[in-house]
């Protein structure tokens, strides 16, 4: 893990986002003074990190390269009590990078990684298609904007599907269904047309 803290950390996150939006990921990599080599590396890495049997799991694994949580949180499922400890990200200042744990704590394993929006961050107002632009929302933001929104497996495990209907820029409903990796909104697609939402949001 030497060498290993929160930039590259930042980065393994927007490797997988790369797939989505592939110029945002660049004005990120820059700003986090590295380079697209460099984002390649990290998460190669970090691969080899996490398939190492002498990484640690759950909580413990994220605090080494992270530092401790600024937040742990009880968490209730059903009749399971379990905790959410959350990290501070620079990229993302609005958005925290938490973790589920189950009952068995920091040696537990992890159910859920993911970008949550902060407890003392501004709600993005989603009303319509066009305030889904990509980065600007969690998936708890858009599934509250737009109930009864139904959650879906993505093609990988670090990838989120919701399908919901968001009224258009006329408020014409249009059936879509939200693309989200590690959490964070990429895309919106109208399922009729299966195409990404224009959107000239920056």
């Amino acid at each position: 893990m030497e060498g290993f803290a929160t930039t590259e950390f930042q980065l393994v996150l927007l490797r997988r986002m790369a797939d989505f939006q592939p110029e945002r990921v660049e004005r990120a990599v820059h700003r986090l003074g590295a380079t697209r080599a460099g984002m390649r590396e990290a998460n190669k890495r970090w691969q080899a990190m996490v398939r190492s049997t002498r990484f640690p799991h759950g909580g413990r694994r994220y605090a080494a390269v992270l530092g401790p949580p600024v937040a742990v949180l009880p968490r209730r499922i059903g009749d399971l009590v379990c905790t959410a400890q959350q990290w501070a990200l620079p990229l993302w200042p609005d958005l925290r990078f938490e973790i589920l744990l189950g009952p068995g704590g920091d040696a537990g394993p992890s159910w859920n990684e993911w970008l949550v929006r902060a407890p003392d961050a501004p709600v993005p107002e989603l009303r319509a298609l066009p305030d889904l632009a990509p980065w600007s929302s969690v998936v708890s933001d858009v599934a509250a904007a737009f109930p009864p929104a139904v959650p879906r497996e993505g093609s990988a495990p670090t990838r989120w599907e919701l399908d919901l209907t968001v009224p258009d820029a006329s408020g014409r409903p249009v059936p879509c269904t939200a693309d989200f990796t590690w959490g964070l909104l990429q895309e919106v697609r109208v399922r009729e047309l299966e195409r990404p939402v224009p959107n000239q949001a920056p």
